[in-house]
C-alpha cells in the first residue's frame, strides 16, 4: 500500500524571530495527530531551515537513534560524548542516545543551513550514548542502524534515470531535492512516501533528484 504524504501538509513549527523554521512529516513538539504518531521505527522526520548564528541549544534525548543528512551550509554539533564537529551535505550523522546525551546543534556559518533530521526507537533501549559521522557516503551505499533493524539508503539519481526501491514491511521514502515518479505518482521536494508490506517499486526522476529511503521490518516494541 502506498501514501503519500505532500510537503505542504507538514506542520510547520521553530521560531521565525530566532531564525528556526521546521516542517515536522509525524506528531512533533507542540503538534500531535494521533493517526500520525511515527511509520516503521521512524518518528520524526524534520526539515530544519536555520538562519546564520541560529541553532537549538544544549538539550537532552535518550533511547533514541538520531539521524541527521545536511543538504545545504554547514552543521555544528556539540554533545557530551566528545569534541564538536561539523557535517556538511553528502555526511550523515549518527547519534545514539542510548541512556541519555546532552546535544547542541547550529548554523555556525555566513549562510542559511537545511538539513533533514530524522528520529528512530531503537530495538534495545540503554546503554552508552555513541556518535559517529560518515563522510561524504557514496550514492546507493546501504547505512545499517546499529540498534535497530532499520537501513537507509542514499540515492542521487540523473534525469530519467530509474532506481529500485527496497521492498521491506515498512518504507519510507522522502524526496530531498528534485521530482520522482513512483508507482504513478509524482514526488515533489519535501514530499513523503509511505510503503507498507511493499515487494518493491520503481522510482525515475525527472530532473536530477536526491531521495533518503527508510527500509524498516519492524514497528516500534515496547515494554
Amino acid at each position: 500500500m502506498l501514501e503519500v504524504r505532500r510537503a505542504a501538509d507538514r506542520y510547520r513549527g521553530g521560531d521565525t524571530e530566532a531564525g528556526i523554521e521546521t516542517r515536522h512529516a509525524f506528531s512533533f513538539s507542540g503538534f500531535y495527530d494521533p493517526g500520525n504518531t511515527g511509520f516503521g521505527l521512524l518518528v520524526a522526520c524534520n526539515e530544519e531551515l536555520l538562519a546564520p548564528g541560529a541553532g537549538f541549544g544544549l538539550h537532552p534525548h535518550r533511547d533514541l537513534e538520531i539521524v541527521t543528512w545536511v543538504v545545504e551550509g554547514e552543521l555544528e554539533h556539540r554533545d557530551s560524548t566528545g569534541a564538536p564537529t561539523s557535517v556538511r551535505p553528502g555526511d550523515l550523522q549518527r547519534l545514539g542516545a542510548g541512556s541519555g546525551v546532552r546535544h547542541m546543534e547550529r548554523n555556525a556559518g555566513g549562510r542559511p543551513l537545511c538539513f533533514v533530521q530524522m528520529w528512530l526507537v531503537p530495538g534495545v533501549f540503554g546503554g552508552p550514548p555513541e556518535y559517529e559521522v560518515v563522510r561524504g557516503i557514496a550514492d546507493a551505499t546501504p547505512f545499517a542502524i546499529p540498534r535497530t533493524d532499520a537501513v537507509l539508503h542514499v540515492r542521487r539519481l540523473t534525469d530519467r534515470e530509474r532506481t529500485a526501491v527496497p521492498g521491506a514491511q515498512f518504507v519510507y521514502l522522502h524526496v530531498v531535492r528534485g521530482t520522482v515518479r513512483l508507482d504513478g505518482q509524482h514526488l515533489a521536494p519535501g514530499d513523503a512516501a509511505r510503503l507498507t508490506a511493499s515487494d518493491g517499486s520503481v522510482a525515475v526522476a525527472h530532473g536530477d533528484a536526491e531521495l533518503l529511503i527508510w527500509e524498516m521490518e519492524a514497528e516500534p516494541a515496547y515494554g
